[in-house]
């Protein structure tokens, strides 16, 4: 039986625009619109293509176009500027929690949330309380709290709303692909971390995503089927919905 592989294929990032890359695996860029607007200059279509995702993007943008705006002194002017101010803004001592009140606060705040809602480009949240936690690691990260997020990150549970030709509204299944999500796996000793809980009769394995708010991490937990039990997967299977004698193991497992 012959033996197939699947290949991504991705552009190569020219160097000049390298900084490219360290903007869009933080989500500072989500609140600063010079950044915005930078992304959207890339190439306006796909910015609207892939939902305002820049990891998306470098993903699917076409070589040429990207070896043109290496050449091209206003965008790489306009780079460097928002590049300054992003390495800025990380830098910058004069803060609430490093020279003001904040400062006494020598312990790191643990914030956690079953979902966060930063940008409609990563799909973590439902409602409002999505929104209000995505806000309040924004503002830490202003603040430049000692503060450190935990959540949940769903693989399924997301849909996109399209109307069919008898113009009933349907629901079409969206499964999330987490190389399209600027999130990185955190490792420890050259291996992806793992973390475990006792639930009911079974021990629940989860994978630790690391997700970079300005100054701040926001810390998910993913149960990959390679990591839990055939009878343990179905547990938790999208964000709204679980099987009824495994709701706790849902919630505790992000699925």
């Amino acid at each position: 039986m012959p033996t197939f592989q699947i290949y991504n294929v991705i552009p190569t990032l020219p160097a000049a625009l390298e900084a490219l890359r360290e903007i869009t695996f933080n989500l500072w860029w989500t609140w600063e619109p010079a950044a915005r607007r930078l992304f959207r200059h890339l190439d306006p279509d796909l910015w609207d293509r892939t939902n305002h995702n820049p990891v998306r993007m470098l993903q699917l943008s076409r070589q040429a176009r990207l070896e043109e705006l290496a050449q091209d002194k206003t965008f790489l002017r306009e780079l460097k500027q928002v590049h300054d101010a992003f390495r800025n803004y990380l830098a910058r001592q004069d803060t609430y929690g490093k020279t003001g009140p904040g400062a006494a606060i020598k312990k790191p705040i643990a914030y956690f949330s079953a979902e966060f809602g930063f940008h409609e480009s990563i799909p973590n949240y439902s409602g409002g309380l999505g929104i209000l936690a995505g806000d309040h690691c924004k503002s830490a990260s202003d603040l430049d709290l000692n503060f450190v997020a935990v959540g949940l990150l769903y693989r399924h549970g997301y849909f996109r709303q399209e109307i069919d030709k008898d113009g009933a509204q349907q629901a079409v299944s969206l499964n999330q692909n987490f190389h399209h999500l600027p999130i990185r796996e955190v490792q420890r000793d050259g291996t992806n971390l793992l973390i475990s809980v006792r639930i009911l009769d079974r021990e629940v394995f989860a994978k630790v995503w690391q997700l970079q708010v300005g100054r701040i991490s926001l810390f998910l937990l993913d149960t990959p089927k390679t990591v839990w039990s055939p009878p343990s997967f179905m547990a938790a299977i999208r964000k709204c919905g679980c099987v009824r004698r495994s709701c706790s193991e849902s919630a505790a497992s992000g699925r």
